[in-house]
């Protein structure tokens, strides 16, 4: 399996950036915002899914990790391959693409290329309550707010908290701490 890649952006066709690391170079298909991204010449990582099948291997590959555990998600839902997942990831940054979804906004789904209704619904049905939404929560002692893009908070969503548990578990975690030991300090609250 092969979790990321970081080299140096050698080629582009779209969907597709050829990673250049050490002289090997990797095939990466991207969704259209990381393609637009990536600059020849640059450096890059992509974590990568290694989709494996009878006659070929592809690697998909995305600029966060909250945007690959999204795609793995995508791919659970029956008549939803690789290629339709990369597609629904490229309407928009994964925190727009989970709020969809969340918020049941098959129109917006279904704006994928190869993506119909049925399927558009039937990813709403799959994954709405997995996905969370990222909202403010009000507590008795006021409204705390969940910024969009909290590392912290996609990478518990991404380890399979939901929205609720994993708002939880940061609750009691100050903020001005890194990522890594917000996400540390969660999960030993949790245990």
């Amino acid at each position: 399996m092969i979790a990321h890649v970081s080299g140096v952006v050698a080629e582009k066709f779209l969907p597709s950036v050829i990673v250049d690391v050490h002289d090997v170079g990797y095939e990466v298909q991207v969704p259209l915002g990381d393609y637009e991204k990536a600059i020849l010449g640059e450096t890059v990582k992509f974590f990568t899914y290694h989709h494996i099948r009878e006659q070929s291997q592809e690697l998909f590959g995305f600029s966060s990790l909250a945007a690959k555990k999204l795609f793995e998600l995508l791919i659970t839902v029956q008549g939803v391959g690789p290629k339709a997942a990369l597609a629904i990831l490229s309407l928009g940054e994964s925190e727009t693409v989970r709020n969809a979804i969340a918020n049941g906004d098959t129109g917006f789904i279904a704006k994928a290329s190869g993506v119909g209704k049925k399927t558009a619904e039937r990813v709403i049905v799959d994954l709405s309550d997995k996905v969370g939404l990222a909202v403010a929560v009000a507590h008795t002692d006021g409204v705390t707010a969940v910024v969009a893009g909290d590392e912290a908070l996609e990478a518990l969503m991404a380890l399979g908290y939901n929205l609720q548990d994993a708002m939880t578990a940061l609750e009691s975690v100050p903020k001005n701490l890194s990522t890594a030991d917000r996400i540390t300090k969660a999960l030993r609250s949790q245990s």
